[in-house]
């Protein structure tokens, strides 16, 4: 095989074609995470009533006591008490509970199979993990490089895509430096 830019655009393109679906759709989840959370899906909401505290009582050891009675095995985030309301974040859980009246209510959070795990993708942090998204970035730049040297004549990059292009370059940076 000949080593053209067409080549090289098209194979590196069909290795990493899974990749880029993933980062796409998880990309794309992570952008609304705040309206549907694929990591963070409501599994089971579970009402509860607990004996009235006194704020002041809450600490570390209420929170120890709390997460054990109410049979939560899931590590511990934060807690905090805003007027009365008691709210505890856990990886998989939270609770929320009126100190007043002790009612209360319990959210499990399940990953959404597949979708879920594809977030994971954007976040990892693992040594080889990020050694592979290195590796990736370098593909992706060689993809969009080689992609300006394929087509030829009056729509090729130098005549018509550079403008494209730059386009392309100045639209985020409107967002990045103008709109946040």
């Amino acid at each position: 095989m000949k080593l053209t830019a067409r080549n090289t655009h098209r194979d590196i393109a069909y290795f990493y074609l899974g990749l880029i679906i993933a980062f796409s759709f998880s990309g794309i989840f992570l952008n609304h995470r705040q309206d549907w959370h694929p990591r963070r899906y409501k599994a089971d909401i579970r009402e509860i009533t607990v004996a009235p505290v006194h704020k002041d009582s809450v600490n570390d050891a209420f929170i120890e006591a709390f997460t054990k009675t109410q049979g939560i095995s899931d590590n511990l985030r934060r807690f905090m008490v805003n007027g009365n309301i008691l709210r505890i974040s856990y990886v998989n859980h939270d609770a929320d509970v009126d100190l007043t009246t002790g009612q209360g209510t319990i959210v499990h959070y399940k990953i959404t199979p597949i979708l879920g795990q594809m977030t994971i993708l954007h976040v990892d942090t693992s040594k080889s993990w990020i050694y592979y998204s290195d590796v990736f970035g370098v593909a992706m730049l060689t993809i969009a490089i080689t992609g300006m040297f394929i087509v030829k004549g009056e729509h090729s990059f130098m005549r018509r895509g550079w403008k494209l292009a730059l386009a392309g370059i100045i639209f985020p940076l409107i967002f990045l430096f103008l709109l946040s």
